[in-house]
């Protein structure tokens, strides 16, 4: 509780910390007073009342007070005394109340559990502390609980359970998952008040198995886990949307009960398809602003610091597409005990009157009961200046003895207040606390304060005297305030001298001397001025001043409030401040402060820095405003306005505009009245009549407007009768029974006169009535009731006043209000013009059973079934409206061989009138959509398996399938064309008799009795008779094959190396191995794993000259591998070109060359020999190791198998046949088609991404110590 006391009449408040005191009494805070008075002890800090304390650390429980003498403690537990020196881990803090219990060194919390209350006591009462209850936290583990998968089917909702365990104090709760990310949430997703996690509807994207919910304990800064729960969503279409039902709270109603002052939160949770958006309301009032708000995703209302008068009926409502659910909360603010006036210290003298007082306000009312220096009043010792009355404590006559300390209870079942005030009795003589013979100094004509602070018991009466001999001082010139103060509201000479304040009680009497003296005011007698100054030139501003002698002036100067720029062109002299070199950025306000010890005096000026003065230009500007308006000739509907006009500033004035105000009806708006030509300085001026005019004239030239002249005179026309009528009349019913007549109200001026009123006036036309009027006050609207239904009427409005009527107002044709049409449209004909087109005829409803405005007929029509499937599904009615009085239309966009219905109704502006019976017609069969689809299975060496799928839109009876098919070469040209009928009930076919390792297309349709459908095409072919390899399918209609494949298995080889690439088809992630051996040998097959899922692998330590067999298989499929390959690896020295090599005349031819060569290289030997030096560059090339360079470098290809001519790369898809050859045109499947690029790689997963050339910088060949390379390029290119 905050200690407040009154020191002044200046109302400052302090923070006593031994008292708070508003009484009869007050005591000064000054500490050498506060150390010589008795004071009851004062609890100034404990701990709180719900204590929960870390059972890791030590218990400390708070309890210090102040008093005089220092007070001392003692405590309760559980209600009895707790005798601290009886247990070992239980110590009180010196010259302190408060415990520490130690459980560090053995101590358990648990054993320290219990209430716990402070009483801190001296000679003059005891204070009690709060009941303070000590719990240790609590945070413990998860019990163990077998939890099973969620299977959970698309669209329907799901609670995932959290069920935190119990601590103390409650754990904070949050899902994530196994990455410690928190799960993300929506409108569909999101967690519950109780820590569930609430599904409004699953999505297969919830599908995950760590779904883990977290109680995280913060007293002991531990986090406890949930077993992961896991979530299966299943599929099933069509996903079902669904209305949306309420997952918490449940039932329509339940109730809530909320403590004042607590933050009061509201959940609503609601399942449904599409997600329910929630909406709050309160009942029979508004949500209270700017203490509400919406959390969750407006799932939880939130309103803090709630009072009793939220109580009430709250109302969530959730909603979607299909429809809402509601439930309604019962809200009940209750209110644990709060106070209204708590009991405060009091002080009194001997003999004085006071009263303690303590009133408290709960629901339900808290009840009220004392105790003194910690013991129920009602036990306590008795004192006879003491008397209860319920919640008031009333002190008569009280002594030195009545001094204790009391205790205010407040309770009810919510919670209490207790509150400890002393009363303090004391007898003290009186104390002046302001030092003796203190000096104070004023400037002339200012306040002078001169203080007596005191203390005494009995309160001290306080007298001022001027001089030590001088009469007491009274009168108004002096103001004696209650803290002893002495004010002198103006302070002049005479005032100065010495104060003596004299202070006495009935114990005794005591006098102060202070000193007051008047200083003379400190004054700018010669001010800075304003100064025009030329770029580059020098300024002063001067600053003389005047001051008291007695007073040390200091003289400051500033520019634009802030210090002067840090710049030797500034020179600050005694009475001065010089400016040299002035630049542009000198300018500003240059402001001189004088200060003393008492006042602050200060002046300003401007400096404005311009350029050395050129050559003047000629301005142009808006001319100035005209002046000295003058009116004349006062007619009553003309006047004539004269004005001189102002300069026109180097531009010649074009023309005048004329403003007029009528300060009657429309003060303070300016409106245009006319214009004239600059030429002229008068104008005639038409008047309206009841309008108190001004006027104002504006010059115009090329430049612009200038300003408005000062107004004319006032000139109020007389009243008329109005000139006009309004206008815009008209005549529209807005009920069957009623004419609403409606028109624009007239102006202010143009009513000519006071009391505007309207004449409305109508008949019913083409009927011999007299016309029936009104007359309205000045409103814009009338309402004629009790009429027949859409007839026309003719409607004027005529405009009057005071003085009369406006001329005769011209009719307007008006109807009263329209009706639902009465009558349906009959005769209703259709007319079926072919399979999706119809044509439907009605007779026209009479015009006055149509009884409103004839807006045309509306045809509603829908699809009953489908003749061909006989099914019924959801009625789509579909609208067509024809406007005006149509009687036919054409209905597009049907489906053939249908059954429908159609109805026709007419339109008015009220609405739609009945519809007509119900008329069914049926269109005709039409051609079938293409086959769903179809499949081609099962390839063989002459056989295929057609599969189809019959057509979605059958559109008739399907009567048979008709299949075409026909050969496609290698160049794609088409063979001849073969067709086969299918009976309308079949759904596969094997084609036999098929050509092997042939590609053919496939047209296949669906035919009606009306005709063929759209076709469907699709290409296959039939396995080789050797490879038994499916070749994929292309064009359109591609359909993925049914299992997965290898195919197109290649080899690279060379002497010891060789690269397998392939391509695969089928599920995704498959793991590949690869299975090689020499053919035509019996051996096992060896076997290689494929790192990851690429298509290319590297197989070395191969033996030189040797054939080998490899295939490609995939792990996890069983018995599923690619068809074998055969490749040979070179020989260790390999020949150009093995075919001819061995034809005799070519091996004549080799051999002489070979003995030139010899004889060459003999006698280069020799003349080698003879300088000494021998070439070893030669000597490589002369012993060539095909090992170390098996490759050319300029190009990247096979050095033995490529011309010098050919810098083509080696083709992707070439073998290598046993005669070593290659043939360029094996194949036309090559590396270079998948990309442009230098340096070609695969990717990750296989994938080529670059173009497989050869390298155009010469590179050190590097040995490849992998199995596999990082693409066929670098692998070849490794080959060593």
């Amino acid at each position: 509780m905050t200690k407040k006391m009154s020191i002044s009449t200046s109302k400052t408040s302090l923070v006593l910390l031994l008292c708070q005191i508003i009484s009869a009494l007050d005591v000064p805070l000054d500490s050498k007073l506060l150390e010589e008075l008795s004071q009851p002890p004062t609890i100034t800090q404990q701990s709180p009342k719900d204590y929960i304390v870390d059972p890791r650390e030590n218990i400390v429980i708070q309890c210090e007070a102040k008093g005089k003498p220092p007070p001392s403690f003692s405590w309760t537990r559980n209600g009895t005394h707790f005798d601290i020196d009886k247990d070992a881990q239980v110590t009180m803090k010196p010259n302190s109340g408060t415990l520490v219990i130690n459980i560090m060194n053995g101590g358990k919390a648990e054993a320290y559990e219990g209430v716990y209350q402070c009483t801190a006591r001296n000679e003059r009462g005891a204070a009690i502390s709060n009941n303070i209850v000590v719990r240790p936290s609590r945070s413990p583990l998860w019990t163990k609980e077998k939890l099973e998968p969620n299977h959970v089917r698309e669209g329907d909702s799901l609670v995932l359970h959290c069920r935190p365990p119990v601590g103390l104090p409650p754990p904070i709760i949050f899902w994530m998952d196994n990455a410690f990310q928190r799960l993300p949430q929506s409108e569909r997703v999101s967690q519950g008040l109780n820590g569930d996690l609430y599904f409004s509807n699953v999505q297969p994207e919830d599908t995950r198995e760590d779904y883990i919910c977290y109680a995280r304990f913060n007293h002991t800064q531990t986090i406890q886990q949930k077993q992961p729960i896991s979530v299966k969503v299943f599929s099933t279409k069509p996903v079902t949307e669904r209305q949306p039902v309420l997952l918490t709270p449940t039932g329509s109603t339940s109730t809530k009960v909320e403590l004042r002052g607590n933050v009061l939160l509201l959940e609503c949770i609601a399942a449904g398809l599409p997600t329910p958006v929630i909406r709050w309301i309160k009942e029979g009032g508004e949500l209270p602003a700017n203490r509400t708000f919406f959390e969750n995703f407006k799932k939880t209302l939130k309103i803090i610091d709630v009072s009793e008068a939220d109580s009430g009926n709250y109302k969530c409502i959730a909603r979607n597409a299909l429809g809402s659910v509601h439930h309604v909360i019962s809200v009940t603010v209750k209110a644990a005990p709060y106070w209204i006036t708590a009991p405060r210290n009091l002080v009194l003298s001997p003999g004085e009157d006071g009263t303690l007082i303590c009133r408290a306000n709960g629901n339900p009312k808290p009840s009220i009961s004392w105790l003194a220096n910690g013991v129920p009043i009602a036990i306590a010792p008795e004192d006879p200046s003491r008397k209860v009355d319920g919640d008031t404590i009333i002190f008569s006559h009280v002594q030195e003895r009545s001094s204790a300390v009391y205790q205010c209870n407040a309770s009810n079942e919510y919670g209490y207040l207790l509150a400890n005030a002393f009363v303090n009795v004391l007898a003290e003589p009186p104390r002046i606390l302001t030092p003796a013979n203190k000096l104070y100094q004023v400037i002339a004509d200012s306040p002078a304060l001169l203080d007596c602070a005191y203390f005494g018991s009995p309160k001290p009466e306080i007298e001022w005297f001027k001089g030590v001999k001088g009469s007491i001082l009274r009168g108004n010139e002096y103001v004696f305030h209650d803290n002893g103060t002495l004010e002198i509201p103006v302070a002049q000479k005479n005032n100065a001298g010495t104060y003596t304040c004299v202070a006495r009680n009935e114990l005794g009497k005591i006098q102060n001397e202070v000193q007051l003296e008047i200083k003379d005011p400190t004054m700018i007698i010669k001010q800075p001025e304003y100064k025009v100054i030329q770029r580059y030139g020098q300024v002063s501003f001067e600053c003389i001043i005047k001051h008291d002698s007695t007073l040390l002036p200091t003289v400051t100067w500033l520019k634009d409030n802030d210090e002067l720029p840090d710049d030797e062109r500034f020179l600050v002299g005694k009475d001065n401040l010089t400016i040299m070199n002035v630049t542009d950025k000198d300018d500003g306000t240059y402001t001189c402060i004088v200060n003393t010890t008492l006042d602050s005096v200060s002046a300003s000026a401007v400096l404005t820095v311009v350029a050395a003065p050129p050559t003047p230009a000629i301005i142009y500007a808006r001319p100035n405003p005209p002046f000295d308006l003058e009116l004349t000739g006062q007619l009553e509907r003309s006047i004539d306005l004269s004005w001189l006009p102002g300069d026109e500033n180097n531009s010649p004035i074009t023309s005048f505009v004329i403003e007029f105000e009528d300060a009657l009806h429309e003060p303070g708006v300016w409106r245009y009245q006319t214009e004239v030509p600059g030429s002229q300085t008068t104008a005639q001026l038409k008047l309206s009549p009841y309008v108190n005019y001004s006027f104002r004239v504006i010059a115009v030239n090329r430049i612009g407007r200038s300003q408005p002249s000062e107004p004319s005179e006032q000139y109020l026309t007389k009243s008329a009768s109005p000139d006009e009528n309004p206008a815009n009349v008209q005549g529209i019913g807005s009920e069957p029974d009623n004419l609403v007549i409606t028109w624009e109200p007239l102006k202010g001026f143009q009513s000519n006169g006071p009391g505007l009123q309207y004449k409305v006036s109508w008949r019913q036309k083409d009927v011999d009535d007299e016309w029936t009027s009104v007359i309205v006050a000045n409103v814009s609207k009338y309402i004629v009731s009790g009429t027949p239904t859409f007839v026309p009427y003719e409607v004027k409005v005529q405009a009057l006043n005071d003085l009369g009527y406006a001329p005769e107002p011209s009719e307007v044709i008006g109807h009263s209000g329209e009706d639902l049409p009465m009558v349906a449209p009959g005769n209703v004909q259709v007319h079926v013009i072919n399979s999706t087109l119809a044509k439907v005829h009605w007779d026209p409803v009479p015009l006055k059973s149509v009884r409103g405005h004839l807006q045309g007929y509306k045809v509603y029509y829908w699809k009953v079934q489908s003749l061909s499937r006989r099914s019924r599904r959801h009625v789509e009615k579909k609208i067509l409206t024809f406007r005006g009085n149509k009687t036919f239309g054409m209905l597009p966009g049907l489906e053939p061989y249908s059954s429908y219905k159609l109805n026709v109704r007419v339109v008015n502006g009220k609405g739609e009138g009945p519809a007509s019976p119900d008329k069914v017609f049926k269109t005709p069969e039409g051609v079938p959509s293409s086959p769903s689809f179809l499949k081609i299975t099962n390839p063989t060496l002459d056989s295929l398996t057609l599969e189809w799928g019959s057509p979605t839109h059958p559109n008739g009876v399907l009567t048979s399938y008709t299949l075409k098919f026909q050969p496609i070469n290698n160049t794609h040209e088409l063979g001849p064309l073969v067709e086969i009928r299918i009976p309308a009930n079949e759904s596969s076919l094997i084609l036999k008799n098929l050509n092997y390792s042939t590609r053919y297309k496939f047209y296949f349709n669906a035919q009606t009795s009306v005709g063929s459908g759209s076709q469907i095409t699709e290409e296959a072919v039939t396995i080789m008779d050797e490879a038994g390899i499916l070749r994929p399918a292309v064009g359109a209609g591609k359909v993925q094959p049914l299992y997965p494949r290898i195919r197109n298995v290649t080899t690279a080889a060379a002497e010891t190396y060789a690269n397998i690439s392939w391509e695969y088809e089928g599920p995704d992630h498959a793991n590949f191995y690869v299975e090689y051996g020499v053919a035509g040998s019996k051996e096992d097959w060896k076997k290689e794993i494929v790192n990851g899922s690429r298509s290319f692998f590297v197989l070395k330590g191969l033996t030189p000259g040797t054939a080998y067999k490899v295939r490609v298989g995939a792990e996890g499929l069983s018995g599923f591998r690619s068809s074998e390959d055969v490749f040979e690896t070179g020989p260790a020295m390999a020949s150009r070109q093995v075919d001819i090599a061995t034809q005799g005349w070519f091996i004549g031819l080799m051999c002489a060359v070979a003995l030139l060569i010899l004889i060459l290289l003999i006698v280069c030997f020799i003349r080698r020999n003879k300088g000494g030096k021998y070439p070893v560059k030669e000597k490589e090339d002369a012993h060539a190791d095909p090992e170390i360079q098996p490759m050319k470098e300029d190009d990247g290809t096979f050095g033995e198998y490529s011309d010098a001519e050919d810098h083509k790369p080696l083709k992707k898809g070439s073998r290598t046949p046993s005669d070593r050859t290659v043939k360029k045109e094996d194949s036309d499947d090559s590396l270079v088609d998948y990309g442009e690029g230098v340096n070609g790689q695969f990717n990750e997963d296989g994938s080529f991404i670059g173009q497989y050339s050869g390298k155009k910088e010469k590179e050190p060949a590097e040995g490849n110590e992998s199995s596999e390379a990082p693409s066929p390029v670098n692998a070849m290119n490794s080959f060593v």
